[in-house]
């Protein structure tokens, strides 16, 4: 009996040191894992409290640009009202809030926000790009009246208002505007006076007759062209409202000195002038005067200058897409007068006559379109009276030929002899 108590004793003790051991060991666990889970709960706490900031800030922000907003629009407002110095006062206070409002800013609101705080926007198609503005303006002017003007008089006045006149009479004063000259420039100019002015300066008849001058049989169709306005604009012709000008330098050896100390070498300078018609006439000139000097006396055809080149010109289009100019050209038929009987009598017939063919192709140059004529050919054709037997020499084409270039002259259509 005593030695099983002793037994027993010694179990009890064994199982109490095991369960001592195991708190040992659950107390150590728990203490190791709130060490790890304390680091977690902070960095989320830091980012929770980050995220309240910044959807803070972000609120304000919004604050501030919608404030900003209202006071900009307040400003625009005021603005159109002529209140000038109160305006300034909000575009200040609103560009305080928001530096950039201007650029942030929608324009856009709904139609009962317009009726409330003013309509700040126009209409959609106007505020944007327009595709076809000449059908826009033909729609306003009919819907504003069942018999729509071409124009309305801005102010009250007294007398005769141009908008009176019947549309064949305004088309016939367009048709002026444009002159003989083919002045489109002036025609597209003429447009921007008003909406009746765009939709008269779009006829296509006006459009069709400055296509007919310049291409002639040429412009049957419109293809590929949606309009006759498009083709004058984007086909290559040459133009009729300025001069073409080429200039040619080099340097050439003179003659020695007498005492042969020294050659003296000369710097040539000349220039090649190019005056189109829409009638197929060309004036060619090449002298060394400046362009200064020479380009107000080529505006007409009757020029007095005695080197000038008369003759006609006109424009090809070959298979490799390429738009060229061909004239032929000679010097005009000189004229004197008898001082005995006061009477214009014509030089005796020459033995030859000489004319010369310039073939030219159309280039872009620069900013503008079409505007480069570059040489192709040069040929000299003499044809004898007496037999009736024609040389042709052909002119080899170095550098002394430099191309042409464009030069817009004013005078040339500041007045209209003809109408188109």
């Amino acid at each position: 009996f005593v030695q099983a108590d002793e037994n027993a004793d010694t179990g009890g003790m064994i199982e109490d040191e095991n369960e001592g051991s195991d708190d040992l060991e659950l107390n150590a666990f728990r203490a190791q894992w709130m060490s790890e889970l304390k680091p977690s709960s902070g960095a989320s706490g830091t980012s929770h409290r980050l995220l309240q900031a910044k959807g803070l800030k972000r609120t304000q922000e919004i604050a501030q640009e919608e404030k900003a907003t209202e006071l900009f629009l307040r400003a625009v407002q005021e603005e159109q009202n002529g209140a000038v110095y109160e305006a300034i006062k909000f575009y200040r206070m609103a560009m305080q809030l928001v530096p950039d409002i201007e650029f942030k800013i929608n324009y856009s609101r709904p139609p009962d926000a317009d009726r409330v705080k003013g309509n700040y926007i126009e209409d959609n198609d106007v505020d944007g790009e327009i595709e076809d503005l000449f059908a826009y303006f033909e729609q306003q002017l009919t819907l504003e009246s069942s018999f729509p003007k071409i124009c309305t008089p801005e102010l009250e006045i007294t007398q005769m208002h141009i908008s009176a006149l019947p549309r064949e009479i305004l088309m016939y004063i367009f048709r002026w505007v444009v002159s003989s000259d083919l002045d489109m420039r002036a025609l597209e100019q003429l447009s921007l006076v008003c909406r009746g002015f765009y939709i008269c300066a779009r006829d296509p008849e006006i459009w069709r007759s400055a296509c007919l001058r310049v291409w002639g049989r040429n412009c049957t169709k419109l293809v590929p062209f949606k309009s006759w306005r498009e083709m004058f604009l984007q086909r290559p012709r040459v133009r009729f409202d300025g001069v073409y000008i080429s200039k040619t330098s080099y340097i050439r050896q003179g003659e020695e000195s007498l005492d042969g100390f020294y050659r003296a070498w000369h710097h040539v300078e000349y220039y090649r002038y190019l005056r189109f018609f829409p009638d197929g006439h060309v004036i060619m000139l090449t002298t060394p005067e400046d362009p200064l000097c020479v380009v107000p006396r080529l505006r007409t055809r009757n020029t007095r200058m005695d080197s000038v080149l008369l003759g006609h010109f006109r424009l090809s289009q070959e298979t490799d897409n390429q738009t060229k100019v061909f004239a032929v050209v000679c010097k005009k038929k000189e004229e004197f007068l008898d001082p005995l009987d006061n009477c214009q009598l014509r030089n005796p017939a020459p033995e030859a006559e000489h004319s010369f063919h310039v073939g030219l192709h159309l280039s872009s140059g620069g900013r503008q379109n079409v505007s480069k004529l570059v040489w192709i050919h040069h040929s000299c054709h003499i044809t004898y009276k007496l037999t009736g037997e024609t040389v042709v020499t052909a002119f080899d084409l170095d550098r002394m030929y430099t191309p042409f270039f464009f030069a817009r002259v004013k005078s040339y259509t500041a007045f209209s002899e003809q109408p188109l």
